[in-house]
């Protein structure tokens, strides 16, 4: 797929509408078959997570309105809290200027991490250490 697809729409002004099949063939999907998606909490803007959605996962997400994403370690669908009960109703899709990062606005519910956080992002280099910047949710 080219970039020059997205090139085309930069001068594009709020309000107008292109094919949403169209742009789909168009993302930027690496040699796994697979492009990033940032998952940001609606309401608060937080960045819970960054995960990996092949075109079955987004096709899923899209008809669903439940995030889907792909898991790179199992090699399969990941339907975010199939196990966990933690899941995220899809708000929004957004995708980059570039067309090859997607960014899901959702409705978390319960921790985005599976280290029972609310975002899997507690790690916070400070200086030359890392510092944890939050206790797993109580059980």
């Amino acid at each position: 797929m080219e970039k020059a697809y997205f090139k085309k729409l930069e001068p594009c002004v709020k309000g107008e509408k292109v094919s949403l099949t169209h742009t789909i063939e168009q993302l930027q999907f690496n040699e796994q078959g697979l492009i990033p998606v940032i998952a940001q909490q609606q309401h608060s803007g937080e960045v819970l997570m960054l995960a990996w959605m092949n075109r079955e996962a987004l096709e899923e997400t899209l008809s669903t309105q439940q995030v889907c994403y792909w898991s790179r370690s199992r090699q399969t669908l990941w339907r975010k809290g199939e196990s966990s009960g933690n899941t995220q109703k899809l708000v929004e899709i957004r995708i980059d200027c570039d067309g090859d990062t997607l960014l899901c606005i959702v409705d978390q519910i319960g921790p985005a991490c599976h280290t029972n956080r609310s975002n899997c992002f507690y790690l916070c280099v400070e200086d030359d250490q890392v510092v944890i910047n939050s206790n797993p949710a109580s059980s």
